[in-house]
């Protein structure tokens, strides 16, 4: 799974639109669009407040297999 699948599974599980998880975790709905789509890499801040959200480490976030 990709990074961009993954937080595209884990909004829909949570029930959240993307606008209103980027209100959550402080990025505008159009930056967050484009790390569901895979077009653009979120910063090590929004990776932070993206696994803080979700109660992962940023390994499990960005699937991360040792």
């Amino acid at each position: 799974m990709t990074f961009a699948e993954h937080l595209l599974q884990l909004r829909k599980q949570r029930g959240l639109k993307q606008t209103e998880l980027a209100k959550i975790i402080g990025i505008g709905w159009r930056a967050y669009q484009t790390y569901e789509r895979g077009e653009r890499e979120p910063t090590l801040s929004t990776l932070i407040a993206l696994a803080d959200f979700y109660g992962l480490s940023l390994d499990e976030l960005v699937c991360r297999e040792r």
